[in-house]
């Protein structure tokens, strides 16, 4: 199967099927805003004029979008995937959404006589760009290997956790650690800076010691520099910490650090920062000292 139909060409979206054109596969791409096909279009990458288009001439369909609701725009109704479903192909959804729409999305594709797999990743735009993604499946462990060398090309390791709805499972209680980490990196840096403290000297320490993390990582220079260039934006952050959440109320489950982060990552969206990277939300803190991290007066 080499004719792949790819929905959704966001910051993650567009490099995912760079790679796959790069790779030599026939792709046809579809992204509600138009003009976003253009640059694959450029690579070699035909353009379907509706996801039900772009779904009828492929083997494999692979969804990249923000959240449940433009799940259901692009999976549902006369012009969506599922009308357009041919019988024996697989759909891969990459997207973070809840659990129980996966597998409501799931039956819907199987009624249809084909196969789904959730398989959200773990990685910023840049391991979009560079295939280092980290994919976590959920759905048949058959489906899964005869899609593994497309996973492969966008990845660099594939982590299979159940049947469907298990790899949003994994997706949102990863989430919910990421934005606990860059909560506690943000604070971190608020003490410090606010103490008069080299913050330069104060990240070298925390990637050295015990508090060394991948938000420290990737997080901990763009603090710094103010530089919150989206990488992942801090909308799309409180959009997984509120299905964390909603997952965590359903099955009974304490979550007071998932619920302290979900409200300051709403704080920073109210204050404006939805689009920026998730980093911004070191700025609720910054408004609270009075100070840039960067040892700058706000």
């Amino acid at each position: 199967m080499n004719k792949i139909g790819f929905i959704g060409l966001g910051t993650m979206g567009a490099p995912m099927a760079a790679n796959l054109l790069k790779a030599g596969y026939e792709v046809t791409v579809y992204n509600r805003t138009a003009s976003k096909c253009a640059p694959l279009v450029s690579q070699g990458a035909k353009q379907a004029a509706s996801p039900k288009e772009a779904a009828a001439s492929t083997d494999i369909v692979i969804t990249m979008v923000s959240n449940d609701q433009s799940i259901e725009a692009v999976y549902d109704g006369s012009e969506g995937v599922l009308s357009g479903l041919q019988s024996g192909a697989i759909v891969i959804d990459c997207s973070t959404i809840s659990p129980v729409l996966v597998k409501q999305t799931a039956a819907k594709v199987q009624e249809r006589g084909g196969s789904f797999l959730d398989a959200p990743v773990t990685g910023s735009s840049p391991a979009a760009i560079d295939g280092s993604l980290v994919f976590m499946i959920g759905g048949h462990a058959d489906i899964l290997e005869k899609c593994r060398d497309l996973f492969e090309i966008m990845g660099k390791k594939i982590l299979y956790m159940g049947p469907n709805g298990s790899g949003a499972v994994a997706k949102i209680a990863h989430n919910a650690i990421v934005g606990i980490n860059n909560l506690a990196l943000a604070e971190g840096f608020a003490i410090a800076a606010k103490s008069g403290l080299p913050v330069d000297s104060f990240l070298e320490l925390v990637q050295l010691g015990s508090a060394g993390s991948k938000a420290a990582e990737l997080k901990g220079r763009k603090i710094i520099e103010h530089d919150f260039t989206n990488q992942f934006s801090l909308s799309l952050m409180l959009k997984d910490l509120k299905l964390a959440s909603s997952l965590t109320d359903n099955s009974g489950i304490p979550a007071p650090m998932l619920n302290l982060a979900k409200s300051l990552f709403q704080a920073g969206q109210t204050e404006g920062y939805g689009d920026e990277d998730l980093s911004s939300v070191v700025k609720v803190y910054e408004a609270w000292i009075g100070q840039k991290i960067g040892d700058k007066q706000i």
